[in-house]
């Protein structure tokens, strides 16, 4: 290591393993998406380590209330806490490491990690997404050894590990001659020269000398005028075949072949990339890959890589090796081309999220959410159940698409922030693979309007959450944090809560006219597995106690019979029973706190309280 050609790789050698098994069922899994730059810089003091010892040693001391807004007290404050925001944090992959501890006493079982491999030099692409060498890990994060020592301690702590990759394109490695930014017309623009480390076009596209490891692309297999489209930027991000040949902004579109999909001719480029990803896969063990906008690669190209990186997994024993697709749009959109591509879910539909934070905070309809998957019939499938494991379902992420113009995370300003842990409880208890954003657990805002601000440093630093400088926010004490690992735990204990049926479920206020529930107020839903039915509820009125009859299924219950609260929001309800009530056939009286959530059962023998 660092390798500069694939040929270099003894992959006979690199696959004797062992490797970490798959999971038996990924809709069993909760994940955690973080940026490594924004995550830990390792130098914390005052968290808990891995056995869940304090750590006195470190820099960066817990962050208090009072220090929030501590970086904007002034206006040069503000502006120098802005800038930190627009480059490098700090964050590492030793970093990550130390925190392992605190993302398995979360109950988060799977890590989804930003791209960590090397970025073109002196650019601040701290997110990861634009690389110039594949083969090789960003020395703003660490080591290849530390990345590979990062997933064995994460298995060791029952935790997988989803790397973010980027097929589509590479960093801006090149410079177009004349206009820098030549907008996409499908005709192909000249090209001035590869960028050596200082930025400037002057290495010919061609092979680069081994010299210049900072510069020009690597490894060497894509150091060819054949790997890019070079056909500039995209204007209309909707318009074919603009969103599929042209570069994101400065990020250079990579020629990945050609043809229709059941007949696609890869480029040398696609199969060297492959070939790349097959390496880190063996290399560091790796459990699953989150491939970078599915939506502009060519669907030959995407289902070419996604049956060789599984073939490849389960020649090593990875069974079940899961490829998430990230695919903005609309349902029926994403979930076509899932199939097209023969990826394992999808990530990034607009409606989930967008749906998911309208039927959280009480301002639409719950009935449009729940409906995103009870219609399975619309995307070709029979059961809506189908949908467990084919999305991964989120309220908040890095970067936004759906909001447009205006971007700030869940938790910003009312009533988002005493309603945090209604969006997290929906996304943990509902169908899909869960998926919680780093610092959602600790009521992070991102209040400012663009990616920058909902891509706080959880370590603190320059650029801390809250508008805040200097204090890191690992805190296993903060309610929301305590909250969301109790909800996770009993998801973990009761089945339904993961592979079950679901069913928005009618509801009350006087047990005789039932209708299904309307926002704001209580909402109820059951998952059934085996029999066996969880019933949920969340009250999305953030200012009083909400009290309802909720239908519950007539065949699974008898009249009289106990079901018991496993989990509530407010303790005191906490091991509650409600008697099973003759009523819209069977029905149950619920209590919910304000902005509170609880969970029954019929069967609690499972959960640990």
């Amino acid at each position: 290591m660092p390798y500069r050609r694939i040929d270099d790789i003894d992959f006979a050698a690199l696959t004797q393993g062992p490797f970490h098994p798959s999971p038996d069922d990924w809709s069993d899994e909760v994940l955690y998406f973080l940026l490594v730059d924004r995550f830990s810089d390792g130098a914390e003091r005052g968290y808990r380590d891995v056995d869940g010892a304090l750590v006195a040693e470190g820099t960066t001391p817990p962050l208090t209330p009072a220090d929030h807004g501590n970086a904007v007290r002034t206006e040069d404050d503000a502006a120098r806490w802005r800038e930190a925001g627009a480059g490098w944090a700090g964050g590492t992959l030793a970093g990550l490491r130390s925190k392992l501890g605190y993302l398995r006493r979360l109950g988060v079982t799977a890590i989804w990690v930003s791209p960590v491999l090397k970025q073109v030099a002196g650019q601040p692409t701290y997110h990861g997404y634009a690389i110039q060498d594949f083969l090789a890990v960003d020395p703003h994060f660490g080591t290849a050894a530390e990345l590979r020592g990062l997933v064995a301690d994460a298995h060791a702590n029952g935790l997988r590990v989803i790397l973010d990759v980027v097929l589509n394109h590479a960093g801006d490695v090149f410079a177009y001659a004349g206009d820098p930014r030549p907008v996409w017309t499908g005709q192909r623009y000249p090209v001035q020269g590869l960028r050596d480390a200082t930025g400037a076009a002057v290495l010919p596209v061609g092979p680069v000398p081994a010299a210049y490891p900072d510069g020009g692309v690597w490894p060497a297999e894509l150091q060819s005028t054949a790997t890019f489209t070079g056909k500039g930027r995209i204007a209309d991000w909707d318009r074919f075949p603009e969103y599929l040949e042209g570069d994101f902004e400065n990020l250079k579109d990579i020629a990945l072949g050609e043809g229709p999909a059941d007949d696609y001719r890869p480029s040398a480029a696609l199969l060297a990339l492959v070939r790349a990803y097959q390496f880190w896969i063996a290399y560091a063990d790796l459990d699953g890959l989150r491939v970078d906008t599915v939506k502009h690669l060519d669907p030959g190209a995407a289902r070419f890589f996604a049956s060789a990186v599984h073939e490849f997994a389960q020649s090593i024993g990875k069974e079940r090796f899961y490829l998430v697709a990230e695919i903005t749009g609309d349902r029926a959109f994403a979930f076509g081309t899932l199939d097209a591509v023969g990826m394992d879910a999808a990530l990034g539909l607009a409606d989930v999220q967008d749906r998911l934070e309208g039927t959280a905070k009480g301002v639409e309809d719950p009935s449009g959410y729940f409906a995103l998957f009870r219609n399975s019939l619309q995307v070709g499938r029979e059961s809506h159940a189908w949908f467990r494991d084919k999305v991964v379902t989120a309220c908040d992420d890095h970067d936004q698409v759906r909001k447009g113009w205006w971007k700030a995370r869940f938790a910003a300003g009312e009533p988002g922030r005493r309603l945090a842990l209604v969006a997290l409880a929906i996304n943990a208890t509902t169908l899909g693979i869960p998926c919680v954003y780093y610092g959602s657990e600790q009521e992070f805002d991102g209040e400012g309007g663009n990616d920058r601000y909902i891509r706080e440093a959880m370590f603190g630093g320059e650029f801390g959450p809250f508008r805040s400088r200097g204090g890191h926010a690992f805190d296993e004490d903060h309610e929301t944090f305590r909250q969301l690992s109790d909800i996770l735990a009993v998801r973990r204990a009761l089945p339904a809560l993961r592979r079950g049926r679901q069913y928005l479920r009618p509801a009350s206020a006087d047990g005789v006219v039932f209708a299904m529930p309307a926002a704001p107020g209580v909402l109820p839903w059951s998952r059934i597995f085996a029999g066996r039915e969880v019933l949920v509820a969340v009250n999305t009125d953030p200012n009083r106690v909400r009290t309802t009859w909720v239908t519950v299924d007539a065949g699974l219950h008898a009249e009289g019979t106990l079901l018991t609260c496993v989990y509530s929001s407010e303790p005191a309800f906490a091991g509650g029973r409600v008697s099973v009530s003759a009523r819209n056939g069977r029905a149950v009286q619920l209590t919910v706190p304000p902005a509170g959530v609880v969970i029954y059962t019929d069967d609690d023998s499972s959960v640990t309280r």
